[in-house]
């Protein structure tokens, strides 16, 4: 095992009420296998497609920012979910509990939506993909459009992700008992930030909507998380293990409150990581973290040679999966 020089600290913690909508910074974050406490217990259900509604497809819901009207007990969770209040983009703000809610949604929105509570983990109605939903979704057009992709454009690599992951995506619109769209928690750092923007200031991390900010002293590389898959991440009390870089779809470039949009990103993500920013992890020791914690990353260091082998074996196992189903797709509309 082996870690890094320098100190690595928690630099911001993020909670999101509801999915696809602004969240809000917290001081503490206690975290478990579901991920972060009160993270996504809401979301906004696109009832003409029957689908939980993600930034990617309606884009007008990060206009949008949600807070608890009081902080979430111990049992908040799924089929537990507390108040939230949605401000609009002019400064209205509405209860969940006000019956008005669904249709200023759908107002705002274009469509018909409803604002949706987590259910209950064994209620995985919330999840669950049509077999014409999972096919439209790896589809290439739709591949393009949810990332903001020109049609001469390749398409993104997932051949990173685990079979697991591949087939959750392909069954479930987010997994079932939570509104996250891969994993439970999400990590970038300040230095990833500040070296891909165009001035080194660094983006802003709201475009990137991660739980965990945290900040490096001495980086040894440009994007340090990248090299934390299949490694381990002890802070606070809890103890992470990072699955996979996270694949940066068209979100980050779209307009919110405080940010304009920028279109260029998408470019800059493709230049200069191959659309991959910051890092997924699960939680394997649950625990408390809080701002300024220090961060111990520790990494699994494997023969270069068996490592190598199993890199190139996962992303020929993972382009497999993907063809195929990229094939039935085709198949099925000609």
């Amino acid at each position: 095992m082996t870690g890094f020089a320098g100190v690595t600290t928690v630099a911001e913690l993020w909670r999101f009420p509801v999915k696809s909508m602004g969240g809000n910074r917290v001081d503490q974050m206690r975290v478990d296998q579901r991920g972060a406490h009160a993270d996504r217990l809401w979301a906004v259900r696109d009832l003409e497609n029957d689908v939980t509604a993600s930034a990617r497809r309606i884009p007008a819901l990060l206009g949008c920012a949600a807070r608890y009207a009081a902080e979430p007990g111990p049992e908040a969770g799924p089929g537990h979910v507390p108040e939230v209040i949605i401000t609009f983009p002019g400064g209205e703000e509405i209860s969940s509990a006000d019956p008005q809610i669904h249709q200023r949604l759908s107002e705002l929105v274009g469509r018909a939506v409803r604002l949706t509570p987590l259910p209950p983990r064994e209620d995985t109605s919330a999840h669950r993909l049509s077999l014409r939903q999972s096919k439209a979704n790896y589809a290439p057009a739709e591949v393009r459009r949810d990332f903001g992709l020109d049609p001469a454009e390749p398409l993104p690599d997932t051949s990173v992700f685990t079979t697991k992951q591949v087939m959750t995506l392909a069954r479930f619109s987010t997994p079932p008992g939570a509104f996250v769209d891969l994993a439970p928690l999400h990590l970038i750092s300040t230095t990833s930030l500040m070296s891909l923007s165009p001035d080194g200031a660094g983006y802003d991390v709201r475009r990137f909507r991660p739980n965990i900010l945290v900040a490096m002293s001495d980086p040894k590389t440009e994007f340090p998380e990248s090299d934390w898959a299949g490694g381990t991440v002890e802070v606070g009390t809890a103890t992470l293990r990072v699955s996979v870089p996270t694949i940066r779809c068209v979100v980050p470039t779209r307009p919110q409150p405080g940010l304009e949009l920028d279109r260029a990103l998408t470019r800059r993500l493709a230049q200069r990581t191959d659309r991959f920013l910051g890092v997924y992890a699960d939680v394997s020791r649950a625990g408390l973290l809080t701002v300024g914690d220090e961060v111990r990353v520790r990494i699994l260091e494997e023969p270069a040679a068996i490592r190598r082998a199993m890199a190139a074996a996962q992303k020929s196992a993972m382009r497999q999966v993907q063809r195929v189903l990229e094939k039935t797709v085709l198949r099925d509309r000609t």
